[in-house]
């Protein structure tokens, strides 16, 4: 039986070693120094390397986080934009996001991998928000959802992983504003 204080604190050494080394030079030797166990602590949960940074890094892009239901579709886009906006501005994000993304570019195993584990995280949180519109009348049954996920996320990710410039004043009011009328027009 695996320890869930260990797992956690291998999770822990996983975020810190990926920000301080990046993808290419960690190393399961150092997640497992850091972690203060054994490399076959590690191994009894991952196979390698890959699986273990995609686990840790799609359990922190959702954890704790249920989607919004203020009981209007802008409402949630707003709600959805601002968890979003803080996962992004978080320091260890910051840094571990572009070298992810830089590694996906070299290395279709992880670009796979990445885009399955993140797309698929994010379209499901994405349904039940325009699902409940959809029950709630502001969106036709059709609604596409990956297209609304592009939408709502992908300006703020170019701002503030892209080209990381702050946010304007307003601008999630001002997103969750445009992509609300482009959903239901």
């Amino acid at each position: 039986m695996l320890r869930d204080d260990l797992t956690e604190a291998i999770r822990d050494a996983v975020l810190e070693e990926l920000a301080a080394q990046g993808y290419g030079r960690l190393s399961i030797e150092g997640v497992a120094r850091r972690a203060g166990v054994g490399k076959t602590t590690i191994y009894r949960r991952w196979g390698s390397k890959l699986p273990m940074v995609i686990d840790v890094v799609s359990a922190v892009a959702v954890q704790g986080i249920a989607p919004p239901d203020t009981g209007s579709l802008r409402g949630d886009l707003r709600m959805m934009l601002t968890v979003a906006s803080m996962a992004l501005r978080h320091p260890l994000a910051r840094q571990i996001v572009p070298d992810l993304l830089a590694e996906a570019a070299r290395n279709p195993e992880i670009a796979e991998t990445l885009e399955k584990a993140l797309r698929e995280t994010q379209l499901g949180f994405s349904t039940a928000v325009l699902q409940r519109a959809v029950e709630r009348g502001e969106l036709p049954a059709d609604a596409d959802v990956p297209l609304a996920l592009d939408l709502a996320i992908g300006p703020l990710y170019w701002r503030l992983a892209v080209v990381r410039t702050k946010l304007p004043k307003g601008y999630l009011d001002q997103l969750a504003d445009r992509v609300t009328a482009a959903l239901t027009a």
